[in-house]
């Protein structure tokens, strides 16, 4: 025979627990549940995680699309990394004369500035006349002259450290400078051209 278990009496209710049941009772109708419990789970992109990834995959975009698009030519690059080796070296491996009919200035008979180093090299694939030079106005400068033909437009800029600009001969081949102090490239241009360089901006 069974023997049933008397259910545990309920304590009776405090006057807090019938004053929090009112409360209750007037705060929300039985029918109308709260609106945030029926709120809809936002869409993938709303969420905040989200928007920060995509914003930062944007930034990240547009910063190396900047360094791109900034980057010199190949040719002015593997010439920048050149002259970065070349740097300390000194010496006269070609004939002057030989050097300004390169640069076009062959009515001239003294090559500009304080020459460091001349010489004849290979700059990816293309022959090149390599002249370092000293300014006293504007420091060390380094010129390439270019034999063949070479694609390089009128430009300048910054890259590993140094400044850089193409410029035109007098005979209009490209010539390419390279300094450390952008001073240097003005003066430079203007020993080789015979004109100032635009004023910047």
């Amino acid at each position: 025979m069974k023997t049933e278990t008397p259910l545990p009496s309920m304590p009776a209710d405090s006057d807090f627990d019938l004053r929090v049941r009112a409360e209750m009772a007037l705060a929300f109708e039985p029918s109308d549940p709260p609106p945030h419990l029926l709120r809809k789970s936002s869409p993938w992109l709303a969420r905040r995680g989200v928007q920060r990834v995509v914003a930062g995959l944007v930034l990240a975009a547009t910063g190396s699309g900047t360094v791109l698009a900034m980057r010199p030519p190949s040719l002015v690059r593997d010439a920048i990394e050149h002259e970065s080796h070349e740097r300390t070296l000194r010496g006269n491996a070609m004939d002057p004369q030989q050097m300004l009919a390169r640069l076009g200035l062959g009515q001239t008979k003294v090559v500009p500035g304080f020459p460091q180093l001349m010489r004849v090299c290979d700059i990816e694939g293309h022959v090149a006349y390599h002249l370092t030079t000293y300014f006293e106005k504007g420091g060390m400068v380094t010129v390439f002259a270019f034999d063949q033909p070479v694609a390089l437009k009128e430009d300048g800029g910054w890259w590993n450290g140094v400044h850089w600009r193409v410029i035109r001969s007098r005979e209009g081949k490209p010539l390419l400078l390279v300094s450390s102090k952008q001073k240097g490239l003005s003066v430079a241009q203007f020993s080789l051209q015979g004109t100032a360089p635009p004023a910047p901006g």
